[in-house]
């Protein structure tokens, strides 16, 4: 039995190695959720448009670490409210998250004169309101399509997409100051990009980010369907709303302000992990807190204080007079084995050569307790004083004195 049990433990255990090997040999699966994360390189990250970005624009690129509002807040001069900076801006997420603070700052930045371009699926009522436009989610069968640019030079580079059912579109477009640029067909043809005019600047609205993603950008010719629309901005510098930011998406944070400024920052961190290296040590040192248990109550004594008081009150002097010579008699018998029968000069030698005691005190509270016993009624006086008389004989004072 005892080598059976060994066998299939060694099988239970070779069975658990082949597992765990498998598991850490086989490739790590591909993640494709779409972070749009300049940093990342999963398919929808955006790390390879981000490290081409610089070769597009001669004025430089700019990582926007904050909520657009900070960041263009920052731009402008508090004297005549003109913008020192005509860099162009680039948001591309798949939701539009910035806050509607940081909408009418990008609406007063273009405003003013300068470009600002948004790919995303999800546009914000705001936006819509004042660019006048709406759009709509492509609810198409087909999978697969294309999506090109309406500049005929331009169409031969159009790309083919495969995940059209995720796609979204123009449904309503102001004709005055909206110029269309691309389309996407997934069966029919519908805007996917336009460029509108707002103020003294212009919006460029893509509604289709996954094509600036790495899954996209490394297939083929793609690139240059990428390239083609970036040509669109202005070929001067360009501010990059970053998502790698110090927290999931600092401009709604409550601490956005704290982490955006260096100094800030590193009191923050520094305060949680002193309160950290606090509570490990403070844990370690603190004992757990010890009960009180409180000493068992003696209550035989509460016992006979109570009857004793009893006694008192209901001023039955004789009673009592009566027990305190029985439960005297009673501890001499107890004590030093002497017969309580005949209370005489023999017992009152005795006692005084058993105790040590001064027999003339011995001999008082003896002759007290005779004329106690054969009183019919006993005073409260006569109770204070065999009171007195039995302490006397217990006191330590009461010691016989050798002549």
């Amino acid at each position: 039995m005892n080598n059976r049990i060994k066998l299939y433990t060694g099988i239970l255990v070779l069975l658990i190695i082949v597992v765990t090997i498998f598991e850490f040999s086989r490739p790590e699966p591909v993640d494709w959720s779409p972070t749009f994360n300049e940093k990342h390189t999963k398919p929808y990250g955006l790390k390879v448009l981000y490290s081409e970005l610089p070769s597009f624009f001669a004025g430089g690129v700019k990582d926007v670490k904050v909520s657009p509002y900070e960041f263009i807040a920052d731009l402008c001069d508090p004297v005549d409210s003109t913008y020192i900076s005509d860099n162009s801006y680039l948001y591309i997420n798949r939701y539009y998250i910035p806050d509607e603070t940081s909408t009418r700052e990008l609406l007063r930045y273009a405003a003013a004169g300068n470009t600002v371009f948004i790919a995303s699926e999800n546009m914000p009522a705001e936006l819509q309101d004042s660019l006048g436009f709406a759009s709509e989610y492509d609810f198409s069968m087909k999978s697969k399509g294309k999506i090109t640019l309406a500049n005929s030079r331009l169409k031969k580079d159009s790309i083919p997409v495969d995940n059209g059912m995720m796609s979204t579109c123009f449904s309503k477009l102001d004709s005055v100051n909206t110029t269309v640029l691309g389309y996407q067909n997934f069966g029919k043809e519908k805007i996917n990009f336009v460029k509108i005019a707002y103020g003294d600047g212009y919006f460029l609205l893509h509604t289709y980010p996954y094509i600036f993603t790495n899954y996209y950008l490394l297939k083929g010719n793609n690139h240059q369907y990428v390239a083609d629309v970036l040509s669109y901005l202005p070929q001067g510098g360009l501010y990059f709303d970053c998502k790698d930011r110090l927290s999931a998406e600092l401009g709604n944070s409550p601490l956005r302000y704290i982490l955006s400024q260096p100094a800030l920052r590193w009191a923050w961190y520094i305060g949680m992990a002193a309160l950290l290296v606090f509570m490990i040590f403070n844990a370690k040192r603190k004992q757990r807190i010890v009960k009180i248990i409180p000493p068992v109550e003696n209550t035989t004594v509460a016992f006979t204080k109570t009857i004793g008081n009893l006694y008192y009150e209901t001023r039955d002097h004789t009673n009592l007079v009566d027990k305190k010579i029985t439960y005297f008699l009673e501890k001499i018998r107890s004590d030093y084995y002497l017969e309580t029968n005949d209370l005489n000069d023999k017992f009152v030698r005795n006692l005084a050569a058993k105790t040590g005691k001064n027999k003339d005190v011995i001999k008082k509270l003896v002759d007290r307790i005779i004329r106690l016993q054969s009183k019919p009624d006993c005073t409260e006086q006569d109770l204070l004083e065999l009171n007195r008389a039995i302490e006397q004989f217990h006191s330590r004072n009461n010691i016989r004195k050798e002549k």
